[in-house]
């Protein structure tokens, strides 16, 4: 068999969101800016860097305003932030933040746990923080929660990940993602899954979103890229996880995707060892050892 490789693919760095968010301990502010301006001098293009959540629900990005205000914002670099209602757009707008992030769960026990709506409800919301956002001139990504199954409800229909895709690609997204939050996927569903949507987006970007619950988070980036996929999360050191989705582990890492691609001769534009020691910075900053796999061995020696 031979596979169908990109010669180019883009890594988005989620570990400041979706992996600080997962901490029992809130990360000083000057820590979170002095890691995102390192990661900002590794050769990544794109990175979520805060969210615009309610700190009584994610008391670990209460200070989203602060950490863009201090952050240097490196030239060639898509900062963007996550983004779940009608105030939380206001204050993304408001810090100047350029690109957005937006999501909905595809099932509706998780959506009720993490946002208190049904799957329904919440896309409803989306959809006009969607349109709010291009209005206000911002880029928008849209993501589906729970694509590839729920701790809670076990499997998650591909048809209802299809239909919310395709409202969020009938709304004018810029960009669509379909994200694992449970680390439950398996490659011949995320393969499926991916050409149906990669089919009906048109050339809308699809991007991936892996948990490595399981461990099947790089099988998975294979299955996806293999589809036709060329852009994909990862966190720093395998940092994430859901507070609301138990059992959830982190994503990723973002040093074992950029290994496994320039193995493969796949170009991401980012330097790997850069990325190792950002890495080793934040294991030392949060006194804890991150479970990334490049982390421990370093990259491969030619």
């Amino acid at each position: 068999m031979s596979l169908q490789l990109p010669q180019s693919v883009t890594v988005v760095e989620q570990g400041p969101r979706d992996g600080f968010q997962n901490e029992k301990e809130v990360i000083p502010t000057e820590e979170k800016v002095r890691i995102i301006d390192a990661l900002s001098d590794t050769g990544l293009k794109a990175m979520q860097v805060t969210s615009f959540v309610h700190p009584k629900w994610v008391p670990q990005l209460g200070d989203a305003e602060e950490v863009l205000k201090r952050m240097k914002r490196a030239e060639g670099i898509k900062y963007s932030a996550l983004v779940l209602n009608e105030k939380g757009l206001q204050r993304a707008i408001e810090s100047e933040i350029g690109t957005i992030d937006v999501g909905v769960s595809a099932s509706e026990t998780h959506s009720r746990k993490n946002v208190n709506m049904t799957v329904q409800e919440g896309l409803d919301r989306i959809l006009g923080v969607i349109e709010a956002g291009k209005e206000a001139g911002l880029s928008v990504r849209a993501g589906v929660m729970c694509s590839f199954g729920c701790v809670f409800e076990g499997n998650v229909p591909m048809e209802n990940v299809l239909r919310i895709a395709s409202s969020f690609l009938s709304a004018g997204a810029e960009g669509i993602g379909l994200a694992d939050t449970t680390g439950m996927g398996n490659p011949a569903d995320v393969y499926e899954l991916f050409s149906r949507l990669i089919d009906i987006a048109d050339g809308v970007p699809v991007s991936a979103h892996f948990h490595n619950t399981r461990g099947s988070g790089l099988a998975n980036v294979l299955a996806a890229m293999q589809a036709g996929c060329n852009v994909f999360d990862g966190a720093i050191g395998g940092l994430g996880g859901c507070p609301f989705a138990p059992g959830a582990t982190g994503n990723v890492a973002t040093a074992d995707l950029v290994n496994m691609f320039h193995e493969m001769g796949i170009e991401t534009g980012i330097d790997l060892e850069k990325l190792v020691e950002c890495a080793r910075m934040v294991e030392s900053i949060l006194g804890k050892e991150l479970p990334g796999q490049v982390l421990r061995a370093g990259p491969v020696k030619h």
